[in-house]
């Protein structure tokens, strides 16, 4: 006679926090894509078309330019560790 309630079955979690990896990992490439987008719809911000004589800081920090580098540097150097993390705090 076996008194065991539990079985010995091995028991799978349900994937809760998928949604989170995904978001995490869409992040990036989503600001970046806005960034880009918003130099395609007020192209007179990037003043790289159209220098007149300007310095490089002028030339170079452009709202548009920035956004698409926070998006970059996030997908790149942030997003991979947290979603280690989301995955390690899955198990």
């Amino acid at each position: 006679m076996n008194t065991q309630l539990a079985t010995t079955e091995a028991y799978e979690a349900p994937a809760r926090s998928a949604w989170r990896i995904r978001l995490v990992g869409g992040l990036g490439p989503a600001t970046a894509a806005a960034g880009f987008a918003w130099a395609l719809y007020q192209p007179y911000r990037v003043t790289l078309l159209h220098p007149h004589g300007e310095g490089f800081w002028w030339l170079a920090v452009e709202p548009p330019l920035l956004v698409v580098a926070v998006g970059l540097v996030f997908a790149w150097l942030v997003a991979p560790s947290l979603v280690r993390d989301l995955e390690d705090g899955e198990t």
